[in-house]
């Protein structure tokens, strides 16, 4: 299989706009959750294309007729905490009934392998789950993610990121080649401490003003 055969990048201009104005250290904190919010609302509207429906009987001002409706209860959020948290509203204004769990995974910066320390899922089988992260790095804790969701048996994973750089996609996907990547961004490179350059600095922190 092509590494990349999985990859959906969302290059819109409305996107590349946003995605901009985050970039900026001069971006507070109030700007910079409602970008990310704004970008991942567009991300999930690509990434939410095929959900299951179900022809459901309507009764509009005129006549009966039958449209298709969502399924209830088929797509399960799942934000790597902490900066995947400033992604959860902007999927949840597309489907509101969602349900949203949460993975807890930290970088070690001595090895950078991905450790885990929180994990709260609602059931995900058979369901379609949205793995939300900002910054898809080395790939890590996207795979570590990815990995411990497996277990519980979905119908299909998304991660979906607003920044990305190749390394990250090729390792996710080498790693799990199943599952769908949409990116907002894809960037140069990591830098010898891992970050992605350009970049946006330390989503989390931007996102709740903890630097």
């Amino acid at each position: 299989m092509n590494i990349n055969s999985n990859l959906k990048h969302i290059n819109h201009c409305l996107i590349n706009h946003k995605v901009s104005l985050m970039r900026d250290k001069g971006t507070g904190t109030k700007e910079f959750r409602e970008y990310a919010k704004e970008i991942a609302l567009m991300l999930g509207y690509e990434a939410l294309r095929e959900l299951p429906t179900v022809p459901t009987k309507i009764v509009t001002p005129l006549e009966t007729t039958t449209q298709n409706l969502i399924k209830k209860d088929s797509v399960v959020l799942l934000p790597i905490l902490r900066a995947g948290l400033g992604m959860v509203d902007g999927i949840l204004t597309l489907i509101p009934t969602a349900a949203v769990g949460h993975i807890g995974m930290y970088r070690d910066h001595q090895t950078f392998e991905a450790k885990e320390y929180f994990c709260k899922m609602p059931t995900l089988t058979d369901k379609t789950v949205l793995l939300l992260d900002p910054m898809l790095a080395t790939g890590g804790s996207a795979s570590a993610a990815v990995k411990l969701i497996k277990t519980h048996k979905p119908k299909k994973i998304k991660f979906l990121c607003i920044v990305s750089v190749p390394y990250g996609i090729e390792q996710l996907t080498k790693n799990h080649s199943d599952i769908e990547i949409y990116t907002a961004c894809i960037d140069r490179e990591l830098n010898a401490d891992k970050y992605i350059v350009p970049g946006l600095g330390d989503a989390g922190d931007r996102l709740f003003g903890t630097k």
